[in-house]
């Protein structure tokens, strides 16, 4: 990636007291400015650039430079190597930050949208870790989520998220779960205990949706539909007040249609 030597740099980067348009400028903070262009200058070398040629292709001053890369070292973001200054173990921590708040920004955007298309609740899950990791959800106050009222993650057993992540796993893996977190029925509706839950979900085809009515909370239908990547097991999800249940079947059909454009955008992020 290019960067922008001082010259190249247009003036609004440096600190004023007016802009063009005839607005006072923000107040920045100088040394703030020089330090950041410093860490530019030693990212364009790969193998590190000493202090002098730091400074100037910073266009910072060499005296101060020095104090800068020195703060810059002892708080990580910078390593001194054999007399040459190369990007240190804070700037890569920055790096991830971005791209966890990237692909966290990329499922967001996509749960968005099916809830404006469905007209319903959605949520992403995944299988993380032995535990099911309910990741985002969109929903409006006129179109709420369920209620999390027991523990998503203890009973996976009971609701359409939990079974279709479930249902991903080998036998070993749902038994392991199971032996974790017990079933225990929610509802008059819910799976009343192992043994039947596991018979149901031998019996779900791979990669086929999974519906529960009222099983996790009364007056509530869900459907999940999956989507795996490698050895991750995930689901996108929609939830209907059970009144609606109908609408399911309509929703769950435009969910698993889509599932190919759906995980092409969210395989970047499944890890997340």
């Amino acid at each position: 990636m290019a960067h922008a030597t001082p010259a190249d740099r247009p003036d609004h980067w440096s600190t004023g007291s007016h802009q063009d348009d005839g607005h006072a400028a923000p107040t920045l903070i100088g040394s703030v400015q020089r330090a950041l262009r410093l860490l530019e200058a030693a990212a364009v070398h790969e193998g590190g650039a000493p202090a002098k040629q730091l400074a100037r292709e910073a266009g910072v001053a060499l005296p101060t430079a020095y104090h800068l890369l020195r703060t810059l070292t002892h708080e990580r973001y910078l390593r001194r190597v054999d007399g040459v200054y190369v990007l240190g173990p804070a700037v890569g921590r920055l790096d991830e930050a971005h791209a966890q708040q990237s692909r966290r920004h990329l499922i967001d955007d996509v749960l968005r949208h099916w809830h404006e298309r469905l007209g319903a609740p959605v949520y992403f899950a995944l299988y993380r870790d032995g535990e099911v990791d309910l990741v985002a959800t969109a929903d409006t106050p006129g179109n709420p989520a369920v209620a999390e009222w027991a523990d998503f993650r203890e009973t996976a057993h009971a609701h359409a998220i939990g079974q279709c992540l479930l249902s991903q796993l080998d036998e070993e893996g749902r038994r392991d779960h199971l032996s974790r977190h017990p079933v225990r029925p929610l509802t008059p509706y819910s799976v009343p205990d192992s043994q039947r839950l596991l018979r149901r979900l031998a019996a779900i085809e791979r990669m086929q949706p999974v519906v529960e009515y009222q099983q996790y909370a009364l007056g509530a239908a869900c459907a999940a539909v999956p989507i795996t990547v490698g050895s991750t097991a995930a689901v996108l999800a929609v939830s209907l007040p059970a009144a609606q249940a109908e609408r399911l079947r309509v929703t769950t059909q435009l969910l698993h249609q889509d599932v190919g454009s759906i995980l092409r955008r969210l395989r970047f992020s499944i890890s997340i």
